[in-house]
């Protein structure tokens, strides 16, 4: 058997950046010195390209430039499925959506870009509502431009994860598809009960 399935990749490019631009928070990773750097933060899909920016102290920072090569992970929705929800008999699984990339670091050193980087990532982040609006000329944010850089990526490989109970029967595919969505809706909120 070959891994991973078959049906569970999905490389519609389209439906990876549906994943981008749905769930921004990337789980960023870099290689130094064979130890693995992680940054979590919010990329913005741009023509084949991921805009971020990141504080000039973390350690990373010096990682993401000069051409480096990186790996990106988006994660989706994801729930454990339960084989009572199907009308076929089954066995238990977890069901997820996950984008991994790769891609080539390169730093934008300029502070006109990242401030307009800046103001295109909160509107974008804002939407639909846009209940918030940064403005150019907020104090606040030149203050801060000094702390913080922006960087592309160069996309140079897609991968889509999509494990949704494709394997199963049209009815069963359904009821996961309830299910997952129905998870993550209760699951959010018992979570946010426990801890906060």
């Amino acid at each position: 058997m070959k891994y991973p399935p078959k049906q569970h990749q999905d490389n519609d490019i389209h439906h990876i950046i549906e994943v981008i631009k749905t769930y921004p928070l990337a789980t960023l990773i870099s290689v130094n010195n064979n130890v693995p750097v992680i940054t979590h933060l919010p990329l913005i899909y741009e023509d084949r390209k991921l805009i971020g920016h990141i504080d000039i102290n973390n350690p990373q920072a010096e990682l993401l430039k000069d051409n480096n090569e990186v790996t990106l992970i988006f994660s989706g929705p994801q729930c454990y499925i339960s084989p009572s929800i199907y009308a076929t008999s089954q066995l238990p699984t977890w069901n997820y959506i996950k984008v991994h990339l790769k891609g080539r670091v390169k730093a934008n050193a300029s502070k006109i870009a990242l401030k307009k980087s800046l103001i295109t990532m909160t509107e974008f982040l804002e939407a639909p509502d846009h209940n918030y609006i940064l403005e150019s000329d907020n104090p606040r944010l030149d203050k801060n431009l000094k702390y913080i850089e922006m960087f592309e990526i160069d996309i140079t490989h897609w991968e889509g994860k999509f494990k949704l109970s494709q394997d199963k029967k049209p009815k069963d595919v359904e009821a996961a598809r309830e299910e997952l969505v129905r998870a993550n809706q209760d699951s959010i909120k018992q979570f946010l009960d426990k801890i906060f």
